[in-house]
């Protein structure tokens, strides 16, 4: 079944009386807000009438009545308000001079909401599919729930953060989402080439009816000559980050683990897609995956994720939540491997589980815990897993366990334990009853038999009593279950005390305090387990160095009494001292091969034992201000072992390199040499560069293996 789950104002906002485009054929105006109520329910029957036949045809039929229908109609969506703020683009964008001629996505966001997130790779694909130039734009109307969100550079980081592409507003008085009644995130309005609303598709899991629709307003509106192919001016926003892949980008999680009985510090380099492992001064000792998202098990080198977060560690294994995989991983520090636990790569829409290992689909797993129940005379590991996608905590059972009521539970399980999956703030002495509102931070109090968790749209501290499941409140958030927008800055205790979208958490049990990434405040705070919440850091207190930017997750060690923070939008990890509040920032010392200064690049694969194909696709990104001179050529050649063969020993960088494998069992390794020339402003650099990759045979592997890799070119 299809989701359509969304986060829903407190209260309707009230209607701001605006004019409309003036109609061309000289009709009586309508009001389009109304028009777009009515569109709501009607989007919705008209999705059931499409999911009702299988016939491609008749769903485009379908499509296609609906749209004559309401192509017709004399209602026109507003300009935007003037004086808004605009990203990727070089100036604001104008409903009649840019989008005229334009099928129009209008995507009404708030970053911090996971509904919104599960859209945009609909999104991307769409655009990926019919370009601006084909007629169809997509813009981003971010509409902000928090008052942090408001921040036209939290924006900013946000559009970065989340590989946004399109146009997006800062609409940050609602007056677009006012206009037209817009009454949750996310909600996609869809509009003709004369900005008439044709759809309006509220929650998320509308993909293939949206590719439908377009394709179909498309080809109709193109066949009256209403679409037009100009461009619009696109000016990404990712050239603002961090140039340097050496560095930290928008760091998640941190996880302070004893390997080897040496303490070492755990990182999730969200940004970039890989996960750190290093001593608590900075010095990497293990860089797990690699800049590209991708969803691949592997060694160290080859395996990737997409967007991890959250991480802990079990012995020499440690698990992370790879949120934009909706998978559970596991990284055996022993055979330095990367495995899949739970997951298929694609989003689920399970609010049950109960499937073992692979076959088991999550929806935007955040954070992760490892909890030890007790059962009989000894513990079993479970893994805690806060799946914010569905507003539950669920379990995956790394042996045979005996749970609450003496639920018998096969090792390799996921279940949910914790949640109905309605996202709400209700506590309730049964686990399933509870409603929870986009889980995203775990802490573990093993001595207390506790799991505390940050609540981030309900912005409140909860916790789950492990002996029997009940879930209470801690501090933050209202007595309503139904409100989700009680949120402030304020110390205090229980509900009088506000947090804004916590997102991170650390258990102390010296002195029996959660700590709190409160992280739309920037602030670090701490509770007790009476509920007395303070702020501790922050904010420029209690120095002017205490200064955080949506900092999203804490470690805290024990002996040497610090605290480690995941400053987010800072790209970076410190260090506060409790005893004497001194804050540094951890200076992140990568291996030296990951730079490629010598212009040889290493990249590793599997393939079959019995042969098959290889091919290599190769994404060339450009550093440091260089880019490819067009007018000049730009080639690669290959250096094949016996009996390999290729259909061209040189080709376009863009062109995939397909490789025939022979049978065998040796690891060989092949060179892929580039000779290209890059220019800077004023000058033109020949770069030669070697791609050496390793080819392990396996008797398990694929016979046909594609590898997507990108090449970062300084």
């Amino acid at each position: 079944m299809m989701s359509y789950g969304c986060l829903r104002l407190l209260k309707r906002t009230p209607f701001l009386s605006r004019s409309f485009w003036t109609s061309d054929s000289g009709a009586e105006k309508m009001n389009v807000r109304e028009v777009i109520e009515d569109l709501t329910q009607v989007s919705i029957e008209v999705r059931q009438e499409v999911t009702s036949v299988t016939n491609p045809r008749e769903k485009e039929k379908i499509a296609l009545r609906h749209i004559k229908k309401y192509a017709a109609k004399d209602a026109y969506t507003n300009e935007f308000q003037k004086g808004l703020e605009w990203f990727n683009v070089s100036r604001s964008i104008s409903m009649r001079q840019d989008l005229t001629g334009k099928i129009c996505v209008l995507d009404f966001f708030t970053y911090c909401c996971i509904n919104c997130m599960h859209i945009l790779p609909d999104l991307a694909a769409l655009e990926k599919k019919f370009s601006i130039e084909d007629g169809l734009v997509v813009i981003g109307v971010h509409s902000a729930k928090f008052a942090n969100e408001k921040d036209s550079s939290k924006i900013l980081a946000a559009v970065q953060r989340y590989n946004i592409a399109h146009p997006v507003v800062n609409d940050a008085k609602l007056s677009m989402w006012q206009d037209i009644g817009i009454v949750c995130w996310p909600s996609l309005v869809i509009l003709g080439p004369k900005g008439q609303p044709l759809f309006a598709l509220v929650g998320e899991g509308h993909r293939e009816e949206m590719f439908l629709y377009i394709k179909v307003a498309l080809a109709y509106f193109k066949s009256l000559n209403e679409i037009s192919d100009h461009s619009l001016p696109l000016k990404p926003s990712q050239h603002l980050l961090p140039v340097s892949k050496d560095t930290l980008l928008f760091p998640g999680k941190i996880h302070l683990a004893n390997i080897k009985n040496k303490d070492r510090m755990v990182i999730a380099d969200t940004g970039n897609n890989r996960i750190l492992i290093m001593d608590l001064k900075g010095k990497v000792e293990h860089v797990v995956g690699g800049y590209a998202p991708a969803f691949r098990d592997g060694n160290f080198q080859t395996a990737r994720f997409n967007a991890p977060q959250g991480i802990c560690s079990l012995g020499d294994e440690i698990f992370v939540a790879d949120t934009e995989n909706h998978a559970i991983r596991k990284i055996d520090l022993v055979l330095q491997t990367v495995t899949t636990l739970v997951g298929t790569g694609e989003q689920s829409h399970d609010y049950v589980g109960g499937n073992v290992g692979k076959a088991q689909s999550l929806s935007s797993p955040w954070d992760v815990a490892i909890h030890h129940h007790k059962q009989e005379e000894k513990s079993v590991p479970v893994l805690m897993i806060a799946i914010a996608g569905t507003h539950q905590i669920w379990g995956f059972f790394l042996e045979d366990t005996i749970w609450w009521k003496k639920k018998s539970i096969m090792a390799g399980t996921c279940i949910a334990i914790v949640g109905s999956g309605r996202e709400e703030n209700r506590n309730n002495s049964y686990p399933h009853a509870a409603g929870l509102a986009q889980p995203s931070g775990l802490a573990l109090a093993r001595e207390k038999n506790m799991l505390f968790f940050a609540d981030s749209e309900s912005s409140s501290v909860r916790v789950v009593h492990l002996d029997d499941g009940k879930v209470s409140g801690v501090c933050g958030g209202d007595r309503n279950p139904g409100n989700l927008h009680d949120f402030g800055d304020i110390d205090g205790r229980q509900c009088t005390a506000k947090l804004q979208h916590p997102l991170g958490l650390a258990w102390d049990s010296v002195d029996s305090v959660v700590y709190i990434a409160d992280t739309y405040n920037h602030k670090i705070k701490k509770v007790d387990l009476l509920g007395n919440c303070r702020t501790l850091y922050g904010a420029g207190k209690p120095t002017a160095n205490h200064k955080f930017d949506e900092p999203s997750g804490l470690a805290v060690h024990l002996g040497s009494r610090i605290i480690y923070v995941a400053d987010t939008n800072n790209h970076r990890i410190v260090s506060i001292n409790l005893e004497d509040n001194k804050i540094d920032t951890i200076s992140v010392d990568l291996p030296s091969e990951t730079t490629h200064s010598d212009g040889t690049y290493k990249f590793d694969a599997e393939v079959s034992s019995d042969g098959g194909n290889l091919e290599i696709a190769l994404d060339v990104k450009f550093m440091n201000d260089l880019k490819l001179n067009s007018d000049a050529p730009q080639r690669w050649s290959v250096n094949l072992p016996d009996k390999w063969t290729t259909q061209a020993s040189k080709g376009d960088l863009k062109t995939p390199i397909t490789l025939n494998i022979p049978k065998g069992e040796l690891t060989v390794e092949f060179i892929i040499s580039l000779d290209i020339i890059t220019c800077k402003t004023d000058e033109c650099i020949p770069k030669k560069l070697d791609l050496v990759f390793t080819i392990r045979r396996n008797s398990k592997a694929q016979s046909n293996v594609k590898l997507n890799e990108i090449l970062e070119i300084e």
